[in-house]
């Protein structure tokens, strides 16, 4: 932020999943820009197996798979991306862009990694944990 003048956030987890399902594009996919994995995400069948040394094994370029919609990509797959909102059970009540609980002691993660089954990088998949982890499977996509 100090360096652009900008101020650059990381998204809520509706902003997030609007995002990966194509906004108002949306063709409503399994995963973010279509139904074959393959085809938009590096997960755990094209990454290789853990242990691999194979040049698979990993993170991958972004921009290697098709985008989404939104021309967005690895919105499936590749890393885990973290949001702003702590996370804590979805409300029953009707929302427009809901926000987390205020406070928590982990954070949403959205998208599945390359480390993940196919199930594991819906669009709808939820995850967390705590904002002190780190690794390989974790990166974030900036909000403006």
């Amino acid at each position: 932020n100090q360096l652009t003048g900008k101020t650059f956030r990381l998204p809520t987890e509706a902003e997030w999943e609007f995002a990966a399902r194509g906004g108002s594009q949306s063709q409503g996919y399994k995963y973010a820009g279509s139904n074959t994995i393959g085809d938009v995400a590096w997960y755990y069948d094209n990454s290789c197996a853990l242990g691999s040394t194979s040049p698979d094994y990993g993170t991958h370029a972004v921009a290697t798979k098709a985008p989404n919609e939104l021309g967005l990509y690895d919105m499936s797959g590749n890393v885990w991306e973290w949001c702003q909102d702590w996370y804590g059970s979805y409300s029953s009540d009707a929302q427009t862009n809901p926000t987390g609980p205020s406070t928590g002691s982990n954070r949403v993660l959205r998208g599945g990694s390359w480390y993940n089954n196919a199930r594991s990088c819906r669009v709808s998949l939820r995850d967390y944990n705590a904002p002190s982890h780190t690794g390989s499977g974790l990166g974030l996509r900036l909000a403006l």
